[in-house]
């Protein structure tokens, strides 16, 4: 049997710099496809989540649960609150402008998320060992400072971005090459082993 990979970086871990090309703290770090199911504006039960970039290796994140959302009735399923804490973590890689997989996501379930509340995600890089890249999040009840209901912890790996515009429909590579904010991220210049 082989050994599962942690999502806790190992001793001698790095925590890496920011890019000098990562967006601006403050910025609101653009959906990487209109119908993603996580961050898509386009997906008409999707998620919804909207990320901004904070100071450090820091993202903020939050979406509110609606119907669509629902496991047992009145609460959110806990596979979309992984989705949604995936969805955030991911968006880290902004920070470094790097392209990543996720390889491993853990999501601890403290408190139920009901029906109608927002919850607040903060996620942040936590070490980085070549292509490995270690991220936490928690995730508050309506408010930043609010009750905590999940927390999560993830190992991302590096990939070149061919790995994904080799996999995207036609209809995708049109869409980022007239969207300014997506096509900087799919600048072959950046570095994707740093």
């Amino acid at each position: 049997m082989s050994r599962i990979a942690s999502t806790t970086p190992p001793p001698g871990a790095l925590i890496p710099q920011r890019h000098p090309q990562a967006p601006a703290v403050g910025t609101k770090i653009p959906s990487h496809f209109g119908h993603c199911f996580g961050c898509g504006e386009l997906h008409p039960t999707g998620l919804h989540l909207v990320a901004y970039v904070q100071d450090g290796l820091t993202i903020s994140a939050q979406f509110t649960v609606t119907e669509d959302h629902q496991g047992a009735p009145g609460l959110a399923h806990g596979g979309l609150l992984s989705l949604a804490f995936d969805e955030a973590l991911g968006k880290l890689m902004w920070l470094l402008r790097a392209p990543a997989v996720t390889a491993r996501l853990e999501t601890d379930f403290l408190k139920p998320v009901p029906l109608g509340s927002t919850l607040y995600i903060t996620a942040k890089i936590t070490g980085q060992v070549d292509r490995k890249v270690y991220g936490s999040a928690e995730g508050r009840l309506n408010a930043p400072d609010g009750q905590l209901a999940l927390r999560a912890a993830a190992l991302y790996v590096i990939v070149p971005m061919e790995h994904f515009l080799n996999n995207a429909p036609k209809e995708y590579l049109e869409h980022i090459a007239k969207t300014p904010e997506i096509l900087a991220f799919v600048d072959p210049d950046f570095e994707i082993n740093p």
